[in-house]
């Protein structure tokens, strides 16, 4: 982008109206598929994500997982702003979350709200619209068995896409064939859970209140599981996350002997965004449940 500044002056035009005035910017990272920068106006302060080389869809669907979430009230979210194009560069625009120092009680906060959101439940696995995990596609086609959604809307789609990719061979694809089979007398059942669907670290913020604000979700309904597994793919959270979680709403007996079947989804998802650094995480987990 040739002028940032300008760009950034046409968002707060189009969005929040003319009459503002654009103090000060700065760059923030973004994640590592967009370009982040906090931009502080005479009235207030917001966040913007930008990239000119996707299509608007993207930040749509982010954009409607965050109103999804907000709308709930259990997490404090940061509330959407617009989406829109300028010049053929897509943006999203969301009031910027203020940091503090952690509370005290910021982890049993977190454990126990997460709880309180998981309780949130739904008919059917999946959503009434496809999202992103990432910057690939996530299928969220409804389904009244989580197995079978896990399998056709989670693991067999990202391997396709890694297959087509020339990452994964037929030995490996055979071993999550085989996978498949002994899913259901892995997986216990249980009713949807509203997931945030990318919780890892770098999507956990705290907010003035010394409390948790969540960021970049990539919504559905899905098995509980699914997303305390993932909490724990890369360095986890403290002990006493999961301690308040467990005494608001317990895990069902054997998560700790399962719960690594959950987060191939996330390592396939990295294979595919990252390349062949977790293969290995992908190979191990396979290993433990498929002689």
């Amino acid at each position: 982008m040739n002028n940032p500044e300008q760009f950034y002056k046409k968002v707060i035009d189009q969005e929040l109206g003319p009459g503002l005035v654009l103090k000060s910017h700065r760059g923030i990272g973004g994640g590592c598929i967009h370009n982040g920068v906090r931009l502080i106006l005479d009235k207030g302060s917001y966040f913007l994500k930008w990239n000119d080389t996707i299509d608007l869809d993207m930040f749509e669907k982010e954009a409607l997982g965050l109103e999804f979430l907000r709308k709930i009230s259990v997490i404090n979210i940061p509330e959407v702003i617009g989406t829109g194009t300028i010049n053929g560069t897509a943006y999203l625009l969301m009031n910027f979350i203020e940091s503090a120092p952690r509370a005290e009680s910021y982890w049993e906060d977190f454990g126990s709200k997460l709880a309180q959101l998981h309780q949130k439940s739904n008919e059917y696995f999946g959503l009434d619209h496809n999202n992103y995990i990432g910057s690939l596609p996530q299928e969220n086609n409804f389904n009244s068995n989580w197995v079978e959604f896990f399998i056709h809307s989670r693991l067999d789609v990202m391997l396709t896409r890694a297959s087509k990719n020339g990452l994964v061979d037929s030995a490996l694809i055979k071993k999550f064939e085989q996978l498949y089979v002994k899913l259901p007398s892995l997986i216990l059942s249980e009713k949807p859970s509203l997931l945030h669907g990318d919780l890892w670290s770098g999507n956990v913020l705290v907010g003035m209140d010394g409390l948790v604000s969540l960021i970049d979700p990539a919504v559905y309904f899905g098995h509980r599981e699914v997303e305390l597994a993932f909490t724990g793919l890369f360095g986890g959270f403290d002990r006493r996350f999961y301690q308040a979680y467990e005494d608001s709403f317990s895990l069902q007996p054997g998560y700790d002997d399962r719960f690594e079947i959950y987060n191939l989804y996330p390592l396939l998802v990295h294979l595919n965004l990252f390349g062949s650094a977790y293969m290995s995480g992908i190979k191990s987990t396979l290993s433990k449940f498929i002689v």
